[in-house]
């Protein structure tokens, strides 16, 4: 039977990294059209890259402030968003997806290690804990992937 601290760190994961009561990012993005990347239909205020560069910028940004006691804060919003609606092209887009499946390994490799306190304030922090950081990349995550599904629907209609 598997402890309660066990038990915590494989629901983190698999939230993290399967959405559960939702779709995840990689099914999300899975066969998004080229030609949609950087498409903003009526009322939409992202595109499809620029979501997928602000989840994988700021899940990269939770990583390294969760591991990293030289960690400087990015400045926000500005370094969050990407300025261009589109990638430069279809390579882009593919080295972003690889990249953000790089960084939720890492997450996930971290939040399975039992040497990694979930609990501690991070020292360079001002309070929070890895379990926060995990909690935050999930709950990010989760609000953008439905932005994304709801971008793709859009353009579908459109199209």
């Amino acid at each position: 039977m598997p402890t309660d601290d066990l038990l915590l760190r494989e629901q983190l994961v698999d939230a993290l990294q399967k959405g559960n009561a939702h779709v995840d990012i990689f099914s999300a993005l899975k066969g998004f059209p080229e030609e949609h990347y950087g498409k903003k239909p009526h009322g939409a205020p992202h595109s499809a890259w620029q979501l997928l560069e602000h989840i994988r910028f700021t899940l990269n940004d939770l990583l390294v402030f969760s591991t990293n006691s030289n960690y400087t804060a990015p400045k926000w919003p500005d370094a969050y968003w990407p300025k261009e609606d589109a990638p430069k092209n279809p390579a882009a887009w593919k080295t972003s997806v690889k990249a953000l499946q790089a960084d939720l390994n890492a997450f996930e490799k971290l939040l399975r290690n039992p040497e990694s306190n979930l609990y501690a304030r991070i020292p360079w922090g001002d309070g929070q804990s890895l379990l926060h950081e995990a909690l935050l990349a999930i709950d990010h995550s989760s609000y953008h992937v439905g932005q994304l599904m709801m971008l793709r629907k859009q353009l579908e209609a459109d199209a």
